[in-house]
């Protein structure tokens, strides 16, 4: 969906979520209405008018606040950027742009989520909607990737997945001075173990272009058919 204006939000939280990566709690400016959005669709955000830039949902539909990871970037001459900003900053959304992940499309499958660096938040924006009604679908599988054990997000949450039923698992593809007893190497490297085990799967992928490429000749090549792996972009 697009807005047809400009809105202004507030962040009400700012927590340290991974090495360079925070997450910002937000909500619509006091006269504003609640936002409507689909599980893993994109806000366009703007700071201060500065350059506009595209920030997946990590919340829910369903969750009171609104939330986004923001990883650091380099500093602008005179314009903050979103990881600068602080609790009662506030925020302009432009639009709401992308498909989402339309969890209603795949009652009863196997959801597959597939996720590297921050490429977790829309995932974990359709996760957290499906959690809600885990009886809508089959086994819930998370496979996440990143480049060392420090830029992994939410790790304060993922107890409560494993909690609800859901199989995690993770990598990292630079595991050097670090400890670290899991899988090394790529995400997709995690397909081989999940996949046959599935009867009936949907795979949710997000990440950069070149994971995401890579990962989807996986998944076709162990026969998914090109309709069951979805991007939200």
């Amino acid at each position: 969906m697009k807005q047809s204006a400009a809105r202004k939000l507030i962040i009400t939280r700012v927590r340290q979520q991974a090495r360079d990566t925070h997450s910002f709690d937000m909500r619509p400016a006091e006269s504003e209405t609640q936002l409507s959005y689909a599980p893993g669709q994109i806000a366009v955000l703007r700071v201060d008018g500065g350059r506009p830039d595209y920030y997946a949902f990590a919340s829910a539909p369903e969750d009171r606040e609104l939330e986004f990871l923001v990883k650091r970037s380099h500093h602008t001459k005179d314009k903050p950027t979103l990881y600068e900003l602080k609790e009662g900053d506030a925020v302009e959304l432009i639009e709401i742009v992308g498909d989402g992940f339309p969890l209603d499309a795949h009652k009863d499958r196997d959801l597959v989520f597939v996720a590297m660096g921050t490429g977790v938040a829309p995932l974990r924006s359709t996760l957290r909607s499906a959690l809600r009604r885990p009886a809508d679908f089959g086994q819930i599988v998370v496979l996440y990737g990143a480049r060392t054990p420090a830029d992994f997000c939410y790790r304060n949450e993922t107890e409560t997945w494993k909690a609800a039923g859901i199989e995690l698992r993770q990598v990292i593809s630079k595991p050097d001075g670090y400890e670290w007893a899991g899988s090394t190497g790529y995400v997709q490297s995690l397909l081989d173990n999940v996949m046959p085990t599935l009867s009936d799967p949907i795979a949710f992928v997000c990440g950069s272009p070149e994971m995401i490429a890579h990962t989807r000749d996986r998944l076709q090549q162990m026969g998914l058919a090109p309709e069951r792996i979805l991007t939200n972009y």
